[in-house]
């Protein structure tokens, strides 16, 4: 398993974020507050790091934005809807492979537990 400990560690965050504000919410919302749990737990992360796509080794104008990377290393990709697809999951994938990075959190605070998905990339 890639990076067990700072997974855990970022998982059990976003629990501690749930079980105190339950769904219903925004995504930003749920963003902010898990930047709060991130600086309150001395979980390491930088939030919303505009990071330019590529194609053919070419760097292109257009650019992305993963909610959080932590630790320098894990892309995390919060939703806050009733169930997660495939395109939530491509996402977070295609973040963490265009930056580099091999593993993708996603995070879904829309339903009355939380969900959360990791994808070991590369």
């Amino acid at each position: 398993m890639i990076y067990p400990k700072e997974s855990y560690d970022i998982i059990g965050a976003a629990m501690k974020v749930h079980s105190i504000m339950g769904p219903g919410f925004t995504e930003k919302v749920y963003q902010e507050a898990l930047a709060l749990e991130f600086k309150e737990q001395s979980i390491p992360f930088k939030r919303e790091v505009e990071i330019r796509a590529s194609y053919k080794d070419i760097i292109l104008n257009a650019t992305f934005v993963p909610d959080f990377i932590c630790y320098d290393k894990i892309i995390v990709e919060l939703k806050a809807v009733r169930d997660l697809d495939d395109v939530h999951r491509s996402q977070a994938i295609n973040y963490a492979k265009v930056a580099g990075y091999k593993l993708a959190l996603l995070i879904n605070f829309g339903d009355s537990s939380l969900e959360y998905e990791r994808f070991p990339v590369g």
